[in-house]
């Protein structure tokens, strides 16, 4: 990564305690930015020390607007996870991506905060199948039409201490095939991912606040290896020590199922997480060039979990 002259800022990083808002807090920090987090329960458990926190939910205006006074700019990592359905439906996706986006905006232009990085998703489109990529889609629209010098990043899933891609693909077969040595997933698992290890991509977050090239910029961001999750599935086995035997799934029956699973409490996947694993998430165009990386720097996902590559 090439040498970059750092300008020392207020930021304000909401979702800052966070899977990825913790490892950007202390990146920033380690810049020697000012950095508040802002989240519902800022306990700041796992942040530096110069971190300050600040409560506020962006589903309520009222309640995060004084934390945007004073600062240079904004990071809005605030979302719901694409992998399991939100406790209160689908709506809830258009709560805090469309809604919570527009509160930020909002309080950006408020207070003066003229710089604002937005984390967005791959393929996120207002018309797209999903309930998780039509809000984001939304909210990346009321981004880039704000008064602000704003950035949006489009990652492919994202990994590391404290994420959630990992055990995802192990809570899959506690639903599809509980207490059986086989493990059937929709489609056989040719989903495809380009999973970005956190240590990677923040860095990249923290430059589009110092640099006035990433402006007006939507940057695809993905790691190093298109992986399926047939593979991801493997691999996170293996570092366990254990190994799987893959089913095929047919995604008409997995989609009746989950479709049928999903209305029953306790059940964390529904409709719209099968119409998800039908959509492959990989970059058209890896966009960490932008950020002075080659893919060949970053990090695998079966070198962070101490697997060899299968």
């Amino acid at each position: 990564m090439v040498a970059r002259q750092y300008r020392f800022m207020d930021v304000l990083v909401v979702g800052g305690t966070g899977f990825i808002g913790t490892h950007l807090c202390r990146e920033l920090d380690e810049r020697g930015h000012e950095v508040t987090a802002l989240s519902r329960n800022p306990d700041g458990e796992g942040l530096p020390s110069g971190v300050e926190t600040a409560m506020g939910d962006v589903t309520s205006y009222d309640s995060i607007r004084d934390a945007f006074e004073g600062q240079d700019a904004a990071v809005n990592l605030v979302a719901l996870s694409p992998l399991f359905k939100p406790k209160g439906g689908n709506s809830k996706h258009f709560e805090v991506h469309r809604d919570g986006t527009e509160n930020v905006v909002r309080a950006c232009e408020d207070a003066g905060v003229s710089r604002l990085t937005h984390m967005s998703a791959m393929d996120a489109d207002p018309n797209a199948d999903t309930a998780y990529l039509r809000s984001k889609g939304e909210a990346e629209n009321t981004v880039k039409d704000a008064d602000l010098d704003w950035c949006v990043f489009q990652p492919s899933v994202v990994f590391g201490e404290g994420g959630e891609f990992v055990s995802f693909t192990k809570r899959l077969k506690g639903i599809f095939a509980p207490g059986l040595p086989i493990y059937p997933l929709p489609g056989g698992g040719k989903t495809r991912f380009q999973p970005i290890w956190v240590g990677d991509l923040v860095p990249m977050l923290a430059d589009s606040l110092e640099g006035d090239e990433h402006v007006g910029q939507v940057y695809e961001i993905g790691g190093p290896e298109t992986l399926t999750l047939a593979e991801v599935a493997r691999l996170s086995f293996k570092a366990e020590g254990k190994s799987i035997t893959i089913v095929g799934l047919p995604m008409a029956l997995a989609g009746i199922g989950l479709s049928v699973m999903g209305k029953v409490p306790g059940i964390p996947m529904g409709a719209d997480q099968y119409r998800s694993l039908k959509m492959d998430n990989t970059t058209a165009d890896n966009d960490v060039e932008a950020f002075g990386v080659d893919e060949s720097e970053l990090r695998t996902l079966s070198a962070y979990l101490g697997v060899a590559d299968t």
